[in-house]
Order: structure tokens, then sequence, then C-alpha cells
């Protein structure tokens, strides 16, 4: 028997997946909470075999912190992280993290039983090329800084004291920006990729 922990700060969701889980012959949920910083200590009381983790809940938890947590204190521990969001740093932030699979929310359920059965036989996960949401440029980490912080609010010169870099410095990162994506100021571009879900601006 899988016992699966679910963290997931949408109740209807989190409801189903426990519904879907429980559903199955050989899988059992033995807890659920709505923020992420609650699950080292749910899985230290709870011993489950696999934590599904969402990315962003309640709280201002972050689930793939608390992700490196867990695999730090509890190795044995398998962990996939679950998102709706197509952030374009996610699928990264999650393989540092020692996170074993990685799914996105619309995948059918029976991705779902296949990515749960396959982690706890030792197989991680992970969205294939094909899978993985369209952005429309790669970028470099320096220029998905930038854009994180104008997805902040951040102002140029706040931009250059956080990144240590001078703001003469920092020009030629933001024409690179607008190079790659064809707008026409890093504002327009930012707004765009906070609403698409490309950049949650709190994660870091």
């Amino acid at each position: 028997m899988i016992k699966v922990l679910i963290v997931e700060d949408q109740t209807m969701l989190r409801d189903a997946l426990a519904h879907l889980i429980e559903d199955q012959p050989d899988m059992k949920v033995i807890g659920t909470t709505d923020d992420a910083s609650k699950a080292l200590a749910l899985c230290r009381e709870l011993k489950p075999d696999l934590v599904l983790m969402d990315v962003v809940t309640g709280h201002d938890s972050n689930g793939i912190n608390c992700t490196t947590q867990i695999r730090k204190e509890l190795p044995d521990i398998k962990i996939v992280i679950i998102t709706s969001f197509s952030e374009i740093t996610f699928i990264d932030q999650a393989r540092k993290a020692g996170a074993h699979s990685f799914i996105y929310k619309n995948s059918s359920n029976e991705h779902l039983y296949y990515v749960i059965r396959s982690t706890m036989k030792g197989t991680g996960i992970y969205p294939g090329p094909a899978d993985k949401p369209h952005f429309p440029a790669e970028f470099s980490e320096k220029e998905i800084a930038v854009i994180r912080l104008v997805c902040q609010g951040k102002q140029r010169s706040e931009i250059s004291t956080e990144l240590d870099i001078s703001e003469s410095a920092l020009k030629p990162v933001v024409t690179s920006i607008l190079d790659k994506t064809g707008f026409d100021s890093i504002s327009k571009f930012a707004i765009y990729a906070v609403s698409r879900g490309f950049i949650v601006p709190d994660m870091q």
C-alpha cells in the first residue's frame, strides 16, 4: 500500500486528488494540508511513502523549499511536485530540490497514477520536451532573475542593487530580453509573463 500525503491549498482540488488516490486499491491518503510549511512536520508524524507537493500554496509557503527540507531530513520519502503553473524555472528548481517526479495538474488521472507508481518503483518522471509549456524564448539565469524582479515591481536601480550590477550593465540584459520576445518594453513583457503563468514573481 502506497501511503500518500497531499499538500495542496485549493480545497476542491485537494479533495479531488484524495478521492482519486483512495479509489486505487494500492494507494491510501494518510494526510492532507493546505500549507507546504507544515509538510515536514506531517512527514515526521505520519511517515508517508510519497508526498504530492504543490509548488505554490497559501501562507506564503514554497513547496520546492519544503521539498529540499524533507529530502535532507527524510530521504526515503518520495516527492512528486505538482503544479498548475507553467513557470519557466519550476522544473529545474524541482530537480535541484531533489524531487523525484514532476507533474502538471492538467494531466490525466491515469498519468497521475502512473507517476505515483513509477516514482515508488524508483523511476522519476519529469515532463518531456513535448509536454513542457511552450515559452517564446530561452533565457539565461541572469535574464530570468531580471524578469522576475521586474515582475515584482522593482525599478531598474533596485534591480541593479539586488543583482549587484551597474545600471549600464543591466541595459544590455534588458535589451536581450526584448529582442528575444519582441516586446517594446520590459514592463509589458512582465505583465504578459505573469498573466500566462510563465513567471511566478514571489518564487525564488
